[in-house]
């Protein structure tokens, strides 16, 4: 592979703070690398230094002659008098790039909505990020630099985003690199091979020296990033309990009081000052506590054949929700998905009761207590000359955890907040920071009904994982709007589709079956929406809405039920056998390809077989998994 681009000792500074500092990496041909990091660790700055926009403060970055680097900044700087496709291609006539594959692809992905001759400054917030986006990828170019590329992309974006990342740059032979900055941990484990983790500096202040950032670096997608990170921690453990030891000793000996005048003592007393001076503080890491419930009762929330209309600016009217009917149940745990402008928020309002049916009603329990996370945290914007250890003593002086009672201030401190941070003000705290208060200000009201709306602003992974740590534990009811795949799959039970028809449709095969009838031409189906039968989801029938449907359409072909059955298990067991046949044959193609991984240290010429069994690998893969859901499915219908 052709080296592109290496960095020596690089160093950034953000003001008198030492941000980075001996950074090394280099980056190689059809690299696909990710950068985590908590916030404010120096991610962007160091994507930034190396596409070329930022001058490092020390050290320097090695490029290939004639090197091509683009960049998606988190911010646009598109003119907003200038043509969507004018912005897209600058300078370049429609013919110029009309008759490219891979151009007409990114229009269809992230344009298909947008007239190209549209003004730029006409455009959304949403739909600008898309422009830009498709502005970077359709830019010549040898290594791509992404901030933050799936804001603004709904499921279905990002899954075309890694389909394009990956048939560009995961191809065999591939030319360029990738390299982007995301907190999307789908997307991470779909496109990435390597992780550049940022650990974030220390100023301990006074006259003690910072100690600058730096970067490890993980081979492995996410999920290999995980594991290999966590193994890191527990021998970091092993050897941080030994000096523990050690120092104890130290100590002891200094207490029991030592000779004057003899150099002994100054001995153990710097050596017990150089472990102290040595030991690294603690991760800022963020302990969300599982907070008591008030109790649920049978009835929770119900849409009763609600119907939501909206009046449009050329005078009609459009349907939002066409007679759905939806229970939720205590202790349901649902995820909603849908394309933009279907109706999301719309069932979110309807449920916190900002919103009144068109028709029908919205029947709510008596003990419901419905607590909601917005989009923004514009819900602090009222508490901006408050601390932050006051904005939490606001909600509550204090609350039992574990059959204690823990005070605000120490609840504070187990968000994540250092003591100097906790009496920072709110209009000086960080976003991340910001969504983390917003989080435990709500769980301590003590809600048994939360309703979370894109939950994932704004929050590192560590922050997301400590958050979904939460949330699993969570014993009251939980609707989860989000474009972030890994959180729904991680906290949800089932997730249902709004498809813009009207229609609330279960997912028995989750979001993958979502985008499978996105391709199939999304939003449409059999069902007559108006009836508001086989559109209902009903609570506890979630799962199988779908079976439903299914089960209606073979009895309309003039199958009986017992027929249906047992053309179900007949099918089912063909699924199995062929699920079987497709497991062994990837025994032996990841056991050849074990060898194979053993021998190219030292015969390189079999990287290209290696390769060939290694795409093979993943195709059977994704086969085997696309079967399993069939068979689930198919399973899901016997067990109605």
């Amino acid at each position: 592979m052709a080296h592109l681009l290496g960095t020596q000792s690089l160093g950034a500074l953000a003001g008198s703070r030492q941000l980075l500092a001996g950074v090394d990496i280099s980056v190689e041909d059809s690299s696909r690398i990710g950068i985590l990091g908590p916030n404010g660790a120096g991610k962007s700055t160091l994507l930034r230094l190396v596409a070329g926009l930022q001058q490092p403060d020390d050290g320097r970055i090695i490029t290939r002659d004639g090197l091509r680097i683009v960049m998606l900044e988190q911010g646009d700087h598109l003119d907003d008098d200038a043509r969507v496709m004018d912005a897209v291609h600058p300078g370049l006539e429609e013919y110029e790039w009309a008759s490219q594959p891979a151009i007409r692809d990114i229009h269809a992905g992230l344009l298909s909505d947008i007239d190209l001759h549209a003004r730029v400054g006409t455009l959304s917030g949403g739909q600008r990020r898309r422009v830009d986006l498709a502005r970077v990828l359709a830019l010549p170019s040898d290594v791509v630099c992404l901030d933050e590329p799936t804001n603004h992309l709904d499921v279905e974006g990002v899954a075309w985003l890694a389909q394009h990342l990956n048939a560009r740059f995961a191809r065999p032979g591939a030319n360029g690199a990738l390299i982007a900055v995301t907190h999307d941990r789908w997307f991470l484990d779909a496109v990435c091979e390597t992780i550049w983790e940022v650990v974030p500096g220390i100023d301990p202040g006074g006259s003690r020296p910072q100690i600058p950032g730096r970067v490890e670096i993980y081979d492995g997608s996410y999920a290999a990033y995980t594991l290999a990170r966590a193994e890191r921690l527990r021998q970091a453990d092993v050897a941080a309990k030994k000096r523990a030891n050690l120092l104890t000793k130290e100590l002891a000996w200094l207490r029991r009081g030592a000779p004057a005048r003899t150099s002994k003592p100054k001995f153990h007393i710097a050596a017990a000052e150089a472990l102290i001076a040595d030991v690294p503080p603690p991760r800022d890491s963020v302990e969300l506590v599982k907070m008591a419930t008030a109790r649920l009762g049978k009835d929770v929330l119900d849409l009763e054949d609600v119907t939501v209309t909206f009046p449009t600016p050329e005078g009609g009217q459009r349907t939002i929700l066409d007679h759905v009917t939806w229970r939720l149940a205590p202790g349901e745990r649902v995820g909603v998905v849908g394309v933009n402008g279907a109706g999301k928020t719309t069932i979110l309002n309807l449920l916190r009761g900002d919103l009144e049916p068109t028709s029908g009603r919205v029947k709510r329990g008596k003990t419901v207590q419905v607590a909601t996370l917005s989009q923004d945290t514009h819900e602090l914007d009222d508490l901006s000359d408050m601390r932050v250890v006051e904005a939490v003593d606001q909600v509550a002086h204090s609350v039992i955890v574990d059959g204690k009672e823990v005070s605000s201030s120490q609840m504070t401190e187990r968000m994540g907040f250092t003591r100097e941070r906790a009496w920072t003000r709110i209009s000086e705290i960080s976003g991340g920071e910001r969504r983390r208060l917003q989080l435990m200000r709500l769980l301590m009201a003590e809600p048994n009904v939360l309703l979370l709306d894109e939950p994932t602003n704004d929050l590192d992974t560590d922050t997301l994982a400590a958050m979904e740590d939460l949330l699993d534990a969570f014993p009251g009811t939980l609707v989860v709007v989000s474009h972030d795949r890994y959180l729904l799959e991680r906290v949800t039970d089932h997730q249902v589709a709004l498809l813009g028809d009207g229609s609330l449709r279960a997912l028995p095969g989750g979001v993958e079956e979502y985008l499978r009838i996105r391709e199939a031409g999304g939003g449409t189906f059999a069902a007559d929406a108006s009836s508001g039968t086989q559109s209902a989801v009903r609570s506890g029938q979630s799962g199988n809405a779908s079976g439903e449907e299914s089960s209606d359409s073979t009895k309309s072909a003039g199958m009986t039920d017992s027929a249906a059955r047992r053309a179900a298990k007949k099918e089912g067991a063909r699924l199995e056998r062929k699920i079987e046949s497709l497991r062994t044959r990837l025994e032996k193609v990841e056991a050849e390809l074990a060898l194979l991984a053993e021998k190219v240290a030292t015969d390189p010429s079999v990287l290209d077989e290696m390769t060939s069994f290694s795409s093979q690998s993943a195709d059977l893969r994704a086969e085997i998994e696309e079967l399993e859901e069939a068979w689930l499915e198919n399973a899901e219908l016997l067990d109605d």
